[in-house]
């Protein structure tokens, strides 16, 4: 970085990390995540004007270039990157056993490089680094929706004397679903009741996937008093 800067470098660096930041935060805006616009701008422009004070207090120390290093001015972003952890941790949640968050806690952290990158004056960094961002957050989004995943959900069945067989359920089931847990329930003990299980299947990568065929195929069944589904 320059020793001696212009305020025409440091409205340059503040205005790419305003741009970039404000670009990655419309991203978080438009699918309704927590942390949007303001507080990624926001995260930016604190680790920006952190490298800009590091960057103008380095001729003032009245050391050599070679001895930069025994100053400790670089622990001013190296705690605010620490620290910023703190405002990732916040928008991570976990319910039911599913976790979301994720993706915007890992957002803030690298608008934060992204900050100390055009504050330090890396600049080419800073915008290819903007680039990939953009890339991923958009380009990648829309692959994830084409690929796979697995998903489980959780199954019971009651079922009157007229019902089908549990090895008639475990058919019908296996023909599209992999079953994980089966817990049939026999009252008395000749005659099949209930039916609990966990089963997995593959489908597009969705935070609310449709309910598998099979399941409608069982509601329809003679012989089912009640049927409830959860995912």
């Amino acid at each position: 970085m320059p020793l001696d800067l212009t305020w025409e470098h440091i409205a340059l660096r503040i205005a790419l990390a305003s741009i970039a930041s404000f670009i990655i935060g419309l991203n978080r805006d438009e699918h309704g995540h927590p942390a949007g616009i303001r507080t990624t701008m926001l995260v930016c422009l604190a680790a920006t004007l952190a490298m800009l004070q590091v960057n103008l207090l380095l001729p003032l120390a009245g050391k050599l270039p070679s001895s930069f290093i025994v100053m400790d001015l670089m622990r001013l972003p190296l705690g605010i990157l620490s620290g910023i952890g703190f405002i990732g941790a916040g928008v991570i949640i976990k319910h039911n056993g599913d976790v979301s968050g994720v993706t915007t806690a890992a957002t803030i952290w690298l608008v934060t490089v992204l900050g100390l990158l055009f504050g330090g004056g890396n600049l080419y960094l800073g915008i290819v680094g903007s680039l990939v961002t953009f890339i991923v957050l958009w380009a990648l989004k829309r692959v994830e929706r084409y690929l796979p995943r697995e998903h489980h959900g959780f199954l019971r069945v009651s079922l009157s004397t007229e019902g089908p067989s549990e090895i008639d359920l475990r058919r019908l089931l296996e023909d599209k679903v992999v079953i994980v847990h089966w817990n049939p329930l026999y009252e008395p003990a000749s005659t099949l009741t209930a039916v609990e299980c966990e089963v997995k299947w593959a489908d597009r990568a969705s935070r609310s996937p449709e309910t598998p065929q099979v399941v409608d195929r069982l509601r329809a069944l003679p012989g089912i008093d009640s049927l409830r589904w959860k995912e």
